[in-house]
């Protein structure tokens, strides 16, 4: 018959772990291991963390932040069963945070208590993100264009508001939403956008709101020195239409005055027959402008007959005859129509 006995104090009676009996190695035994001091980084300026080397976004109050910092540096031996762990903050001086940390569990069958002390510092720096915005950093500009005319004063204001806008949107999920610069130039303004991803989409905005085509022009700013690759920032041009909402111009041989400019579509109605139309975007260099809005003319009706419907020229008042169209036969004589005149001949304007 072989009898097992504890090496360190001789017993024979005792459950066995290896060469010891349960009582000798619990004595030493501990549950958790947690270093004695744990430091934590947050940034100053929007409160994230790292955290497993990585920084996360989702603010947290401070002392969230304590009590995670001691859940990820808790090991707990894998002998420990039914563990129960209770997590307490001591005191707060300055940024260090004073705390306990207790378990209670079962090891071998044997219910065990077990308290350790530790300390929390709490250390400000700045986060990758907000250093990029503190130093204007940028990956895109938004170039806002128009094909050959000036852009007017109240379309570079709704366009700041299509901008804002779009950046408020996507900064609940992208930190590098912002424009940290508005270049004014002559032939447009430069919005600097924190991320390409945010850039496209302020661009995709505009173009909701004005119509226009959208190029990218990728241009290197310089190389990464560890790894040898070029660094670019993308240039995206939204370049919006010449004609504007009323303006005239001429598709496919119609005329037409537009009604609507969106994203992916012009809508014309046709001066000669009042039909709508729509035109592809993207079929843009088709058009050819004709006349602005703002060259619409009002004149009188001197005579009408179910035929014809007779006017005065504005520009010399000499009389015209132009056909009959459904839209004009309740109109009565000295009543005032809009015309507009394209190459030497006029019509009349609904």
């Amino acid at each position: 018959m072989i009898f097992m006995f504890c090496v360190e104090c001789g017993s024979t009676d005792k459950k066995m772990v290896g060469d010891i009996c349960i009582d000798c190695f619990l004595k030493d035994f501990q549950m958790i291991e947690i270093p004695e001091n744990i430091k934590v980084e947050i940034c100053s300026h929007c409160n994230s963390r790292i955290e497993e080397g990585k920084w996360t976004d989702s603010f947290l109050p401070e002392d969230e932040i304590i009590y995670r910092a001691l859940e990820r540096n808790i090991k707990i031996s894998n002998l420990v069963e039914n563990e129960i762990i209770n997590l307490e903050i001591d005191q707060i001086k300055g940024t260090i945070a004073n705390c306990y940390v207790e378990v209670v569990g079962e090891v071998y069958g044997v219910q065990l208590d077990e308290t350790h002390d530790t300390s929390v510092r709490i250390m400000k720096t700045v986060c990758p993100t907000c250093s990029k915005l503190q130093a204007g950093y940028y990956e895109s500009v938004v170039q806002f264009r128009a094909n050959n005319r000036d852009i007017k004063a109240e379309e570079y204001d709704k366009a700041d508001e299509v901008v804002k806008r779009t950046l408020n949107k996507q900064s609940k999920s992208d930190k590098l939403a912002y424009c940290p610069q508005i270049a004014k130039l002559k032939e447009g303004y430069d919005y600097y956008i924190g991320s390409l991803k945010s850039g496209r989409k302020v661009a995709e905005s505009l173009k909701e709101e004005f119509g226009g085509i959208i190029k990218e022009s990728p241009r290197l700013i310089s190389e990464d020195k560890s790894t040898g690759k070029g660094l670019y920032r993308i240039w995206i041009s939204i370049r919006i239409p010449e004609f504007e909402i009323n303006d005239f111009i001429k598709h496919e041989g119609k005329i037409l005055q537009v009604k609507d400019i969106d994203k992916n579509r012009v809508v014309g109605i046709d001066i000669t027959d009042h039909k709508r139309h729509t035109i592809p975007l993207k079929e843009s260099e088709d058009i050819t402008l004709l006349k602005k809005a703002d060259e619409i003319e009002t004149t009188t009706i001197i005579s009408k007959s179910p035929s014809n419907i007779q006017i005065l020229d504005p520009a010399d008042y000499s009389a015209v005859d132009l056909d009959m169209m459904d839209e004009f036969k309740d109109s009565n004589i000295g009543d005032e129509v809009k015309i507009i005149k394209i190459n030497n001949y006029i019509y009349l304007i609904k």
